[in-house]
């Protein structure tokens, strides 16, 4: 198993000791799991790469002592980023983030990466031998 600090409030720090993120892996694929233990909502991103089939979602509310798990594909590779004071503009009606934001004016991703600043988990899951790897990026 392995275990991972993600994303949670305005500064990446706070994020790593705020939230955890778990992924585990069986025959069909791995499991991941959200939890928000932060003291604010947070609202996870998700883009799968090109080369792998997309999870059930791009993006959803994760309220505070909230969870929610996604199983992957067999071979998925991706990433992941909390996008935190997110909240639907009062004129355009745009769901638009402080941190994390992806541009797409909605909850959902839909394709779209996190822009700057956010701190991104990255996982390739069973590839080049079965191996699994994960990074993070600041």
């Amino acid at each position: 198993m392995v275990v991972l600090l993600p994303l949670s409030n305005l500064s990446f720090f706070s994020i790593l000791v705020c939230c955890f993120f778990f992924t585990w892996r069986s025959a069909n694929g791995s499991k991941f799991t959200f939890i928000n233990k932060c003291k604010n909502t947070v609202w996870p991103g998700i883009l799968s790469n090109s080369d792998s089939l997309p999870l059930p979602t791009t993006g959803f509310e994760l309220p505070t002592g909230t969870r929610r798990s996604f199983q992957s594909p067999t071979g998925w590779s991706g990433r992941f980023w909390a996008r935190t004071g997110c909240a639907f503009s009062k004129p355009t009606n745009l769901f638009t983030c402080s941190t994390g934001d992806c541009g797409s004016g909605t909850l959902e991703c839909s394709g779209a990466g996190a822009n700057p600043p956010a701190t991104l988990a990255e996982f390739t899951l069973g590839k080049n031998g079965g191996k699994d790897f994960y990074d993070v990026s600041l």
